[in-house]
C-alpha cells in the first residue's frame, strides 16, 4: 500500500500520542492534548477561546469543552474580555504554567532529543512542517474596504 503525505502524517500524530501516553505513566495529571492545549496558551495568552481554538484546529464548542476541567482544577482562567463582553479572554494560572514547564516541556524536548540523536533533520523537519501548515491553514475571506454606491460601482476617492 502506498501511503500519501495525509496518511504518513496522521500516522506520526498516532504514534507521537501513544509516546507521550506511555512517558507519562500512572502520576501524570493531564492529557497530552490538555498539555498541547496548555503548551499553546504559553504562547499566545491571553487569548480569546477562539484564538486558542484557531491555533490547536479545534471548533469553538470543542476548546470550550476541553478548558472546563483545566479551569476547575485551576490551570487556566477564563474571563471577560473588557474590550468586547461577548468574548472570553484564557490565561494560564501559576499552576498551570509550572505544570506545563514539569510535563509538557520535558516530552517536547525527549521527542526533539530522541529524533536528533537518531539522526533526523529536527529543524528542517520543523521548517517544512511550518510551511506545510500554513500552505493548509484556511485564509480568511478578505472584507472589502471600498466603498461602494447603491448600484454596486465603487465610489470615487
Amino acid at each position: 500500500m502506498d501511503e500519501g503525505l495525509a496518511e504518513l502524517l496522521y500516522r506520526v500524530d498516532m504514534l507521537m500520542s501513544e509516546a507521550a501516553r506511555r512517558r507519562s505513566g500512572p502520576d501524570q495529571r493531564l492529557s497530552p492534548s490538555q498539555l498541547r492545549l496548555l503548551g499553546t496558551l504559553e504562547e499566545i495568552q491571553p487569548a480569546t477561546q477562539h484564538q486558542l481554538a484557531e491555533a490547536l484546529s479545534l471548533s469553538d464548542p470543542a476548546i470550550s469543552r476541553a478548558l472546563r476541567p483545566l479551569e476547575a482544577e485551576g490551570y487556566v482562567t477564563i474571563s471577560v474580555d473588557p474590550a468586547h463582553r461577548r468574548r472570553r479572554l484564557v490565561s494560564l494560572t501559576p499552576t498551570g504554567q509550572a505544570t506545563f514547564l514539569a510535563e509538557g516541556k520535558p516530552l517536547e524536548e525527549e521527542l526533539r532529543t530522541a529524533l536528533v540523536k537518531a539522526g533526523f533533520p529536527y529543524d528542517r523537519y520543523l521548517a517544512d512542517t511550518h510551511r506545510l501548515a500554513t500552505l493548509l491553514t484556511p485564509t480568511e475571506p478578505r472584507h472589502e474596504t471600498t466603498t461602494r454606491q447603491p448600484d454596486g460601482t465603487p465610489e470615487p476617492d
